[in-house]
C-alpha cells in the first residue's frame, strides 16, 4: 500500500464508506518494505502487539544499521538482540536514545516508554551463569511494557534460597525460570505456584549437558503440569510469551 492508497483509505473512513475496524484490518495486511537484504514488517505491531525485532547475529553492521534507520523512520521502537558494542556504537550515532544492555547483549531505542502493567513478570535463574539469558527475557518483557522483577541464583543446589522468596513467587502474574545444568528449577517452582511458568534451558553446564540439551529434556519431561518450555538460550522468546500472558491479566 503506497501513500495514495493510504490516503484513499483515510478518506473512506472520513466519508463513512468503511468503519474504523475495517480500516485497521486492512492496515494489518499492509505489505512490507523491501530493502533487498530484508523485508521489514512495519505493521507487525498491529498484528502482534509488538514491532519487528532485529536479531543481529549473522547480519552485517550495515544491514543492522539500515533496518534500524527504516524502523525509526516509520516511528517504531527498536529492540536489537544478540548485539555487540560495535553495533551499539553504530546505532547510538543514529539515535542518542539507544541503550545497550550489556548482560543480555540487547539494544533498545524507545520513543516513549509505555505505562507498565499492574501485573508483574518475575524472571529468576538457577545460577549466576544463567543471567545473560534471563536478562534477555527481562529486557524484552520490559521493552514491551511489562513490569519486571528479577531474582537470580536460587537454584536447587540450595533449595532454601527460592523457598525463602515465596512472597515474590506468589505476587508475580507470570514466572520465567532460567536454568542450565540439570534444569530442575522450573519443576520446583511450578510445584509451588498457581500461575504460568515459562522454562528456559540454557547451554550452561559441563559436557553431559550437551550445550543445553539435558536441561531442555528435563523441562520437557517435567512432572508438573502446565509448564511452557522455550528453546535453548531463548530468553527473547520467553520475554515475549511472558508479556503476552501478562497482558491477558490486565484485561
Amino acid at each position: 500500500m503506497n501513500i495514495t492508497h493510504l490516503t484513499e483509505l483515510l478518506q473512506a473512513v472520513r466519508t463513512g464508506k468503511i468503519n474504523i475496524e475495517t480500516a485497521l484490518t486492512r492496515l494489518k495486511h499492509l505489505p512490507f518494505e523491501d530493502v533487498a537484504y530484508a523485508h521489514i514488517d512495519h505493521h507487525r505491531h498491529l498484528r502482534h502487539g509488538m514491532p519487528e525485532v532485529i536479531y543481529c547475529e549473522g547480519k552485517t553492521l550495515e544491514q543492522v544499521v539500515g533496518i534500524t534507520k527504516r524502523m525509526l523512520k516509520a516511528g517504531s521502537n527498536v529492540l536489537a538482540t544478540r548485539a555487540n558494542e560495535q553495533v551499539y556504537k553504530a546505532l547510538k550515532k543514529i539515535d542518542r536514545r539507544a541503550v545497550y544492555h550489556g548482560a543480555s547483549r540487547a539494544i533498545t531505542i524507545q520513543h516513549a516508554k509505555s505505562r507498565a502493567t499492574r501485573g508483574t513478570v518475575l524472571v529468576l535463574t538457577a545460577g549466576t551463569s544463567d543471567i545473560p539469558v534471563a536478562e534477555e527475557a527481562a529486557v524484552t518483557a520490559e521493552m514491551l511494557g511489562s513490569a519486571v522483577l528479577t531474582l537470580y541464583d536460587v537454584g536447587v543446589a540450595g533449595i532454601h534460597r527460592v523457598l525463602s522468596k515465596r512472597d515474590m513467587l506468589d505476587a508475580a502474574r507470570v514466572i520465567v525460570v532460567v536454568a542450565g545444568m540439570d534444569g530442575a528449577l522450573p519443576s520446583v517452582v511450578g510445584g509451588l505456584v498457581d500461575k504460568p511458568v515459562i522454562a528456559v534451558p540454557t547451554s550452561v553446564g559441563y559436557g553431559a549437558g550437551f550445550q543445553g540439551l539435558a536441561p531442555l529434556l528435563t523441562m520437557l519431561n517435567s512432572c508438573v503440569a502446565g509448564i511452557a518450555v522455550m528453546n535453548i538460550d531463548n530468553g527473547f522468546g520467553a520475554g515475549v510469551l511472558a508479556h503476552r500472558i501478562n497482558l491477558l491479566g490486565e484485561k
